[in-house]
């Protein structure tokens, strides 16, 4: 199980998801995304369509289709979609993530305390692998 943490700069969510989510489509993995903000899975939503030079299908879940979407974006973490990867995008961790094969933690400075309480947290957890990512200059370093 992997969980990669990704610390928001000025894009937000809106920047970060649809690279993770079209990196994810590459893997052959499908992706659920978790937001309890409407706003924000709205403006998700809007992201995914408009990816430069692309988009990426995507649903709501409650739909007829949620089965057949590779990318399904939801309030609760239940993968109608059948994903692996499951992305919240709203900074709040979610203790069914660990059900997943990987997981993303998107969060901004408004969440960075509880996202190192879940950093420290998940580091006790055997054939777990952390990763976190920050972003410098528009682009996501690996920090050491």
């Amino acid at each position: 199980m992997r969980v990669d943490f990704y610390q928001l700069g000025q894009g937000g969510a809106e920047s970060a998801l649809p690279l993770i989510a079209r990196n994810t489509l590459k893997l052959g993995e499908r992706l659920l995304v978790v937001s309890a903000d409407d706003d924000l899975t709205a403006r998700l939503s809007q992201a995914l369509w408009a990816l430069k030079d692309s988009f990426l299908a995507h649903g709501l879940a409650g739909g007829p289709h949620d089965a057949s979407q590779p990318v399904l974006l939801a309030d609760l973490p239940d993968a109608a979609n059948g994903a692996r990867y499951i992305a919240m995008a709203d900074g709040r961790w979610l203790d069914q993530a660990l059900e997943y094969e990987r997981a993303f933690l998107l969060f901004d400075n408004a969440n960075i305390d509880d996202a190192r309480g879940v950093w420290r947290t998940l580091g006790g957890h055997a054939g777990l692998e952390r990763n976190f990512w920050r972003q410098e200059d528009g682009r996501w370093i690996k920090a050491a």
